[in-house]
């Protein structure tokens, strides 16, 4: 696993943390997520929720008071209350706490039981886990996803946000979203963030959460340390 920060921009620390998958040898998400089929979807779902938690309290999460974010695969969930149990007896061995767990499903992950989505997303929150769509903006629903499910948090896709310094028709596509969001009580992660111009642009918009290889890039087994381009303060050693 490697680990990226979601950085709150009010206090310059980490208000999460995702888990991002890496083969062993060192092969990308991609290469890894490549190999994933109907027969072991479950069995890498499962394995991949062991595997962040383990390796970010083994790396310090615990101390940051940062959530750990979890990428997940909804069509590998038969049961929402049996597939968490292995998570949650990792969780409590490890010491993590379980209202630090974040949960996010992307819209591009294929959905052939919409409902069925829904019914992971309101069982996780009432355990009282953060749930998330990743990659807002892109795949397959966008609106109609969010008219169907109202998670915690949402993430905007990063080609969404891709120059939207200098583009007003992003610049008022994101403020319209985040004025939705805001509304139906969701939180607003803007992703991929790269460069100074893009980063005050979504925080004028009112988005004060951000992820971002501006912010830090992903560190393989540790968390990496955040640098906040505007007075460059280290906010978390490496």
């Amino acid at each position: 696993m490697a680990f990226q920060p979601i950085v709150d921009l009010k206090t310059g620390l980490p208000w999460a943390y995702e888990a991002l998958v890496r083969g062993a040898d060192g092969a990308s998400a991609a290469a890894v997520l490549g190999q994933v089929t109907e027969d072991n979807r479950y069995a890498f779902d499962q394995r991949c929720r062991v595997a962040a938690i383990e390796r970010a309290v083994a790396a310090g999460i615990v101390e940051t008071g940062a959530r750990l974010s979890i990428n997940f695969l909804p069509n590998a969930v038969y049961s929402p209350a049996a597939c968490i149990q292995l998570t949650l007896r990792t969780a409590r061995a490890t010491g993590l706490p379980l209202d630090r767990l974040m949960f996010e499903f992307t819209e591009n992950e294929r959905m052939d039981d919409p409902d069925h989505v829904r019914t992971i997303i309101d069982s996780y929150r009432a355990m009282g886990f953060t749930t998330a769509i990743d990659d807002f903006g892109a795949g397959h629903a966008g609106l109609n996803l969010l008219a169907r499910f109202q998670p915690d948090v949402i993430k905007l896709d990063m080609e969404l946000l891709r120059g939207i310094d200098a583009s007003l028709p992003r610049r008022m596509i994101v403020e319209a979203v985040v004025g939705l969001c805001a509304r139906l009580g969701i939180r607003v992660i803007a992703e991929g963030i790269e460069t100074p111009a893009e980063l005050d642009a979504v925080r004028s918009l009112g988005v004060d959460l951000v992820q971002g290889y501006l912010l830090a890039t992903p560190a393989f087994e540790r968390l990496p340390a955040i640098v906040l381009p505007d007075d460059g303060v280290t906010a978390r050693a490496a």
